[in-house]
């Protein structure tokens, strides 16, 4: 497997110079609910009415999403995509990070903010997979170009968790919520899909919410 859908938003939030983080919530709940969508998309899982259901447990072959699929078929009842997320969450981000160290995409820099509390920062070493990503999108959103269906669903999940300006920093916030609403609307060729990402979408937006409200 080529980068993941969680890699690629992972690397899409990261500032290349600096290693910092934007959007640090939004994109940790993006990347936790693209692991449940590539399961989708391998035909390891489903969501019915919101719920996750393993349809096969066997291994995919990629470290990060072995390990959320394992914990998804370790419980007995099925739960809801929300919870999932919530629950994975922390573990999916430090695994997607370590695996952008293993393939050498990344470098890990350690520092001190206010020269107190210690910080981890991963600024760019290899630019090749997000540059191409970053062409593919543009291509895709503002060339016309036709997009496959990882593309779609990469789209989707940014859309969904409020996170395209990462992709897209100088885009007015109108036109390419409209152009990605049209490119995310039944472009699904499997319904599993399609309702893994809806389902992801709305835990997303749901969770930012009561984030939101607490504080």
């Amino acid at each position: 497997m080529d980068s993941t859908l969680g890699e690629q938003i992972m690397l899409l939030s990261l500032d290349d110079d600096t290693g910092v983080g934007q959007e640090t919530t939004r994109t940790g709940l993006a990347v936790t609910g693209a692991a449940l969508v590539e399961l989708a998309l391998a035909g390891r899982i489903a969501v019915t009415k919101g719920e996750v259901v393993v349809l096969d447990a066997a291994s995919v072959g990629e470290p990060v999403l072995d390990a959320v699929l394992a914990a998804l078929a370790g419980r007995e009842k099925p739960r809801k995509a929300r919870a999932w997320i919530e629950l994975l969450q922390k573990d999916a981000v430090r695994a997607v990070r370590e695996r952008l160290l293993e393939r050498g995409l990344v470098r890990e820099e350690k520092a001190r903010v206010w020269g107190i509390f210690p910080a981890r920062r991963y600024p760019e070493a290899d630019g090749s997979v997000e540059r191409d990503l970053r062409g593919t999108l543009d291509a895709v959103v503002r060339g016309g170009a036709a997009p496959d269906e990882r593309t779609v669903v990469l789209l989707a999940l940014l859309h969904g968790a409020g996170l395209q300006k990462l992709a897209f920093p100088e885009a007015s916030a109108k036109g390419l919520d409209r152009r990605l609403a049209e490119l995310t609307e039944g472009q699904w060729s499997v319904a599993v899909v399609r309702d893994a990402v809806l389902a992801v979408q709305a835990a997303t937006v749901a969770t930012i919410a009561a984030a939101t409200a607490v504080i």
